[in-house]
């Protein structure tokens, strides 16, 4: 998907939601487990509920891995079940030489339909590279996330300047609005106005709204450029909404509630 069209989507939908697929067997509705495959099943319940209120789809590899090969035909199911108007998103943070990176990105982007992945850029340019060769593909590089740890490395000094500063500065010559984005944590708020001045014109891919506690009015004023700029992701907050039969008309509810306030804030 190119950056026009996912602009497209954005103001059409009057969304930018993207909606996290990080499907936890052990916390899906228990009726589905006698399903044939219990988390695609999940899975296609949660696209059809809320399709119309999303832009993108986020993926957590690791959810699916854990399953074994089955785990992998379900999110390869999963996948191919998302249409082409919407943006789908590998969080795999995949990231090493460069000739296992261009493995990486072969499997996301040729074995599987994926249009992003998430990439860590520790080892440097050469292990990022290889995900912004590929036409219509983006690498969504980790600059400021979310988790508490966080302030291990990426909130730590070096010189006159954060790590995550240098990082997101290094990372930005390495592609373009067309094919790079940037993971920016929502529990990083007072950051966002920073990274903004460094990267002016690239999409942010924002976890941490919902069940982390970031806030999505406070995220849309400080991130937001008249493109958007921002894909706020929410995961268990509403894919685990209902535990019952009604899961997925509970988690469209939720859904809208984010669409409708994201419509309040598009300019």
């Amino acid at each position: 998907m190119t950056r026009q069209q996912l602009v497209e989507q954005i103001f059409k939908k009057r969304s930018y939601l993207c909606v996290g697929l990080d499907t936890d067997i052990t916390k899906i509705p228990k009726h589905l487990l006698s399903e044939p495959d219990p988390v695609f099943a999940f899975n296609k319940a949660m696209i059809d509920a809320t399709k119309d209120l999303c832009v993108a789809y986020k993926i957590n590899t690791a959810f699916y891995e854990a399953l074994g090969v089955k785990g992998w035909e379900a999110m390869e199911k999963t996948v191919r079940y998302i249409d082409d108007g919407h943006f789908k998103i590998a969080d795999a943070k995949r990231g090493d030489i460069g000739n296992t990176s261009d493995q990486y990105a072969k499997a996301f982007f040729e074995a599987l339909p994926f249009d992003a992945i998430t990439v860590a850029p520790y080892m440097g340019e050469d292990s990022v590279k290889p995900f912004l060769q590929h036409k219509g593909k983006w690498a969504i590089v980790l600059g400021l996330t979310s988790n508490k740890g966080a302030a291990d490395f990426e909130m730590q000094k070096m010189g006159d300047e954060f790590l995550y500063e240098k990082v997101v500065r290094t990372v930005f010559a390495w592609g373009s609005v067309e094919n790079l984005m940037f993971v920016v944590g929502a529990t990083k708020a007072d950051e966002f106005i920073n990274i903004r001045k460094l990267t002016p014109d690239h999409f942010y891919l924002v976890p941490g709204v919902g069940a982390q506690g970031g806030s999505l009015k406070e995220i849309s004023e400080k991130a937001m450029t008249t493109d958007c700029g921002i894909l706020v992701n929410a995961s268990r907050a509403i894919i685990y909404a209902g535990e019952k039969e009604d899961f997925a008309e509970k988690a469209k509810a939720i859904a809208i509630q984010y669409q409708e306030e994201m419509s309040r804030y598009l300019r």
